[in-house]
């Protein structure tokens, strides 16, 4: 009787979340009839004899940290486990594929990945004792899949992850789904674009909803969407959360959306309130008009403004994110980008490592087709994915240094506390802080990373 193929999944980080990359496939796998070990290194380490058993070990890598960490691992992998078919799947895959294929990867998977690795499996069940080539796999497939309900039996349980978070001091526990893939925008430093070009994918309405009732089951209280823009098919989105509010009325959520598409749906925010939306986080990036012409964003601050002050209307809260630091930050913008904060009255919305974020620019991004850009990069470093580039100002870059170190020691520090510290440093003079609003209670996730 022959031994039947042993495949573990591996994640290495996903904010905080019980990895969803894990869970879809792992369902698509064992419904196929492989044995499968989900392992989510940011919770628990590799059984190294399980992990010297494994005849495919793949790695999901949906974002820059979890890549870095996963090439980390990789060499654990090889050491244990020479022989082990390595792959790695996810938006990241794709982008580094030629790195990681010197790193010695068997295998490279982008885009919709299931049934692709449903393949890899099948081909490797055959073949394991023959010198068969593997098939083409494509590294990017946009292929339209019929999902499967996720399989989270054997991921560490939501309370051992993020939690919610309440202005009132107390905590839920967070589960995670996703309602589409991919996105049809095409902001140039955005690296869901390199792979996706356009085009999104949605998940059935039916199967969103049963993952999230078995994460109810297991003691959810709030789920995060974790599609890159959750309006980008708003038909699939509103009945979605109205469907969730209606079996779960006592269970909240969070949703990621473009300035642009809430500017444009403004009427549909009383919806996402009144069925249960705890915040809304949007990639607004920055609040200079240069920058965000050169990412192509197709919003203005004035847009930005305006969807803020609805939010605030209906009590909403609004949590944008930045890219504080780029080719094209001087000090003055910096400072600028600090005062507008705290003149919108943002500093409780804002998780302070939002204030040291620095432009990747990965293979394949849009950026690289702009001369000014091709003008101020340096070579690709294949180690931290993504092109060198340097400020002009050396003072923006000794305060992108400066920043970044202050809030990586002050992580348990108000938020308050965090953005006087940094107000301080960029400035260097006697400029004080002007008064801030009274005190905003907002609900905010317990890991603060974004990238």
């Amino acid at each position: 009787m022959s031994v039947p193929l042993r495949i573990i999944l591996v994640s290495t980080y996903e904010m905080g979340r019980q990895p969803f990359g894990l869970a879809s496939p792992a369902a698509w796998l064992r419904e196929a009839g492989f044995e499968v070990r989900c392992v989510d290194l940011s919770i628990d380490a590799f059984a190294e004899g399980t992990l010297r058993e494994a005849d495919l070990v793949a790695f999901y890598v949906p974002m820059h940290t979890a890549t870095r960490m996963a090439v980390r691992a990789l060499s654990d992998v090889r050491r244990v486990n020479p022989s082990a078919h390595i792959c790695f799947f996810g938006l990241y895959a794709a982008e580094n594929a030629d790195y990681l294929r010197g790193l010695g990867v068997d295998t490279i998977l982008g885009g919709e990945f299931e049934a692709s690795l449903v393949r890899l499996a099948g081909w490797l069940a055959t073949t394991r004792s023959t010198v068969t080539p593997p098939p083409a796999f494509p590294i990017i497939s946009l292929e339209r899949q019929t999902f499967h309900i996720p399989d989270r039996r054997d991921l560490p349980p939501l309370a051992r992850y993020a939690h919610l978070a309440l202005p009132n001091g107390s905590q839920r526990l967070v589960g995670y789904v996703e309602a589409t893939r991919g996105c049809k925008h095409l902001c140039r430093h955005c690296p869901i674009v390199p792979v996706y070009n356009g085009r999104f994918r949605i998940i059935g309405r039916d199967i969103v909803l049963a993952d999230i009732r078995q994460q109810v089951a297991a003691g959810a209280q709030h789920i995060t969407f974790g599609d890159p823009d959750f309006f980008n098919g708003i038909g699939h989105a509103l009945p979605l959360v109205a469907a969730l509010h209606a079996e779960f009325p006592d269970v909240t959520y969070d949703v990621t959306i473009k300035v642009e598409h809430l500017r444009r749906h403004v009427a549909h925010l009383a919806t996402l309130k009144d069925t249960g939306c705890a915040f809304i986080t949007s990639a607004v990036e920055s609040f200079d008009s240069h920058i965000l012409d050169i990412f192509d964003k197709q919003h203005t601050p004035e847009d930005f403004a305006t969807v803020l002050a609805e939010c605030r209307r209906i009590g909403l809260p609004l949590v944008p994110t930045f890219v504080a630091f780029t080719p094209w930050t001087t000090l003055d913008g910096y400072r600028a980008f600090l005062r507008e904060i705290a003149r919108l009255g943002l500093v409780d919305s804002i998780a302070p490592v939002q204030y040291t974020i620095r432009l990747l620019i990965p293979p394949g991004s849009r950026l690289l087709e702009m001369p000014a850009v091709q003008a101020i990069i340096g070579p690709l470093d294949e180690a931290k994915l993504s092109y060198e580039w340097r400020n002009p100002d050396p003072r923006v870059e000794a305060l992108h240094h400066a920043v970044s170190g202050m809030v990586q020691r002050m992580t348990r520090l108000p938020r308050r506390e965090v953005f006087q510290r940094v107000w301080e440093r960029a400035f260097d003079t006697d400029v004080q802080l002007p008064p801030l609003p009274s005190e905003m209670g907002v609900p905010y996730i317990t890991e603060p990373w974004f990238c």
